[in-house]
């Protein structure tokens, strides 16, 4: 059986059959218990399993993600809620300090099953602090998984595999696409796994790589692009990384143009070539593009689409790689 779902629907589903499926599961963040949370990702939780497990809490990031590493080194399995990405940062210490070393620091002998959740990336004409997209920070810390789902399909499955990982993740939803599209999802319990991409179209000519909401823009330009035979891959995980989808990938096509709505200095993208650079030098045919957002921080309302990258851009990028 399959349902048609959104991403912020087949995150709920998700949520839902991890609390009914094991009892160590705990959702807690500010506003998710009694109106659901501020895009309805966590409605009708607490009605179903109750204060205890699906619990409000304080206007305090680092009281909220400091519980989680408690709660997980005590044998839970915490699923704590950032209501934005731009929130995250007076909690970094205690991800970087803390969640990622325990392992580590204790020699084995506690782990950090964990996972935060929190909407991130532009386009919904949000306030200041809620549309950055700092994956590339959070990916440069050894022992945090960083998962970015771009499908409803995808977001559940990943979720679940994040929430039953032994290690801490950070789940980066991307609240563009929250709500623009559906497609069916396995009603019941399956996951996908963690560290390996999706290649959502194979082609010859050059490799396209994104991830999270513009992972939409890319395969809308490259619909656009007429004799030009492009393979898109979907990291879905920025850490660990699928370097060898990637490398494969440039090795058959001898191109790449990487996406991300992320300023472009110090992004993600700058790992990507450096792998490329690493593993396939020899194979390129042509510098590999960057398109991505701008080094400013992200503006108000309108100037949001001139900000992102669109389809004409990233298919204006494509062609010229392919004709360098």
């Amino acid at each position: 059986m399959t349902m048609n779902a959104t991403i912020i629907e087949a995150i709920n589903d998700a949520l839902h059959e991890e609390l009914a499926n094991d009892d160590r599961t705990l959702v807690f963040g500010e506003d998710v218990g009694q109106s659901g949370g501020v895009f309805r990702a966590t409605d009708g939780l607490q009605e179903a399993f109750g204060e205890e497990r699906v619990r409000d809490t304080p206007l305090s990031e680092i009281a909220i993600v400091g519980a989680a590493v408690g709660l997980a080194t005590y044998g839970y399995r915490p699923v704590a809620e950032i209501q934005f990405s731009g929130f995250l940062p007076p909690a970094f210490d205690q991800l970087v300090t803390n969640a990622s070393r325990i392992r580590w620091r204790t020699r084995g002998e506690l782990t950090a099953p964990m996972t935060v959740r929190m909407p991130y990336g532009a386009g919904v004409r949000a306030l200041e602090h809620h549309s950055e997209s700092l994956e590339a920070a959070y990916s440069h810390v050894p022992g945090l998984k960083v998962v970015i789902p771009s499908t409803p399909h995808d977001a559940k499955g990943l979720l679940l595999s994040a929430i039953r990982d032994p290690d801490p993740v950070l789940f980066m939803e991307p609240k563009h696409v929250y709500r623009s599209f559906r497609e069916e999802v396995p009603e019941g319990t399956y996951t996908e796994p963690l560290g390996e991409a999706a290649v959502r179209r194979e082609g010859e000519d050059v490799t396209v790589v994104s991830w999270g909401a513009m992972m939409h823009k890319t395969l809308e330009a490259v619909d656009e692009l007429d004799g030009v035979d492009c393979e898109v891959i979907d990291l879905r995980t920025i850490s660990p990384l699928d370097r060898r989808t990637v490398v494969e990938s440039v090795k058959k096509t001898g191109r790449c143009v990487v996406v991300h709505e992320a300023p472009k200095t110090g992004g993600f993208a700058s790992e990507l070539v450096a792998t490329i650079n690493d593993e396939a030098l020899l194979y390129l045919e042509a510098p590999v593009e960057r398109v991505t957002g701008f080094d400013v921080p992200v503006p108000l309302l309108a100037m949001e689409d001139y900000y992102i990258p669109h389809p004409p851009r990233i298919a204006a990028a494509i062609e010229e790689t392919v004709d360098f």
